[in-house]
């Protein structure tokens, strides 16, 4: 399956519900009024699109038809170029230092953190990196096991602590173990914490000062990693996180399973953070890194078929 097939399958819910709306909306309303637009409106909305894109996508086609008419304009056309425009052009990467690069994955609980590190270690080494991966969540107790079976499973090495320990120790060895081997590329994945959660936050603040110092610099990126389901409750996330921790990107999540994949657009309209990769499935080769251009097409492809 093609990048472009995966964005259309993982955001089938979210492109099915803009499709049945917009062409009810339109198919009905010959002319644009305020009732046609308003219904518009609550449609994006309605898949967190946001507030300030939604009012530009929809001041966009109202423009384009009191100057070319009803005829001449694409509806569908008009909103995937505005949501492109909220994006860079190019396609963010993943830092690369010379020597080992540190990424730091941080988040609430129940992102799917630990299967993202691992499905992120793999997708490095596709790309013939090398990699390990750092079991730091040492609150939960199934977490480092989790880890453990990804890295079997993907062929990933693992180092990991017991349960409770200093999630910072682990970190530490971590780095070691990795420098010792000259990997590019060390994943840090950290136990789930509300950002209210001061202590919790502090915790997460030692562990990169501890990788600090012994890489300058590290951890060169710092991703959050939200889940797609939470609408716009990730928005909130992704706000507070960034407060208190220099996020470098995010990670959207199970954006296959959920009717609210605007809310990428909405991040990225607000806080300006570059979306690395999305999660569109189950598979380990599901996250896939983002592309505005595609996200976009995909986000609309369906909206003249009856799906």
């Amino acid at each position: 399956m093609g990048l472009i097939d995966k964005f259309k399958s993982g955001l089938n819910a979210t492109r099915k519900k803009l499709s049945h709306e917009i062409t009810r909306i339109f198919s009905g309303s010959p002319k644009l009024g305020e009732e046609t637009l308003e219904e518009l409106e609550f449609a994006l909305i309605g898949a967190d699109l946001g507030i300030g894109v939604t009012n530009r996508i929809v001041s966009a086609i109202k423009q384009a038809y009191e100057s070319q008419g009803s005829d001449g304009v694409n509806v569908i056309t008009i909103a995937r170029q505005e949501i492109v425009k909220v994006f860079d052009q190019s396609a963010e990467q993943l830092c690369r230092e010379d020597g080992l690069t540190i990424i730091s994955m941080v988040g609430v609980n129940g992102t799917g953190k630990t299967t993202t590190s691992a499905k992120l270690a793999h997708r490095l080494q596709l790309d013939g990196k090398t990699a390990m991966i750092a079991a730091c969540d040492t609150f939960r107790a199934a977490a480092v096991e989790q880890t453990k079976q990804w890295g079997q499973r993907l062929d990933v090495p693992v180092i990991a602590g017991s349960y409770g320990a200093d999630p910072a120790s682990v970190a530490h060895d971590a780095v070691a173990a990795a420098q010792a081997r000259n990997l590019d590329y060390l994943i840090i994945d950290t136990a789930g914490r509300l950002h209210t959660k001061s202590n919790l936050m502090a915790e997460l603040e030692k562990l990169h000062r501890v990788v600090g110092k012994q890489i300058p610099g590290a951890p060169q990126e710092v991703l959050l990693v939200v889940d797609a389901t939470t609408g716009m409750n990730a928005l909130n996330q992704a706000r507070e996180f960034h407060k208190t921790v220099p996020l470098t990107g995010l990670v959207i999540t199970k954006l296959d399973g959920t009717s609210k994949g605007g809310m990428v657009v909405a991040i990225q309209d607000e806080l300006r953070l570059p979306i690395k990769f999305v999660g569109l499935g189950e598979q380990a080769d599901d996250l896939q890194p983002f592309d505005p251009n595609q996200f976009a097409e995909a986000l609309f492809s369906a909206v003249k078929s009856d799906e």
